[in-house]
């Protein structure tokens, strides 16, 4: 897996809740069991420093600190930065020491949007 596939991963870990319920449902649920390899546990780390404060500086371009800061705030509805956390203790994986999402990792990337579908009325009129 490249750099830019990593950093994909990454953001779709992050904020795209169907990703992360798809490895959980690979693993039926038994998180312990499973053996994801280096780079998804790499990338689910990084999943987890996208949730953390924006930097001050250092980051690519505004336009791609603006997408981080609109993405945090659309996955707070779905639990993600919790989900993320007990996916990692699951798999025995170390706290992180940082305090702020490292630069490197504020690209701008594209994800498909995080949106509720609404029921339509059904009455009729």
């Amino acid at each position: 897996m490249n750099a830019r596939e990593k950093l994909q991963l990454s953001w779709e870990l992050a904020f795209f809740p169907p990703r992360l319920n798809a490895f959980c449902a690979e693993t039926k649920g038994n998180l312990a069991a499973a053996n994801p390899t280096q780079d998804f546990l790499d990338a689910l780390d990084d999943a987890q420093r996208l949730h953390l404060a924006l930097p001050a500086r250092g980051y690519a371009s505004q336009r791609a600190l603006e997408r981080l800061a609109l993405y945090q705030a659309r996955s707070r509805a779905y639990g993600m930065p919790n989900f993320i956390k007990n996916v990692r203790r699951k798999l025995a994986r170390p706290d992180l020491p940082d305090r702020e999402v490292p630069p490197r990792l504020v690209r701008d990337i594209a994800i498909p949007l995080i949106t509720r579908t609404r029921k339509a009325n059904t009455l009729e009129n």
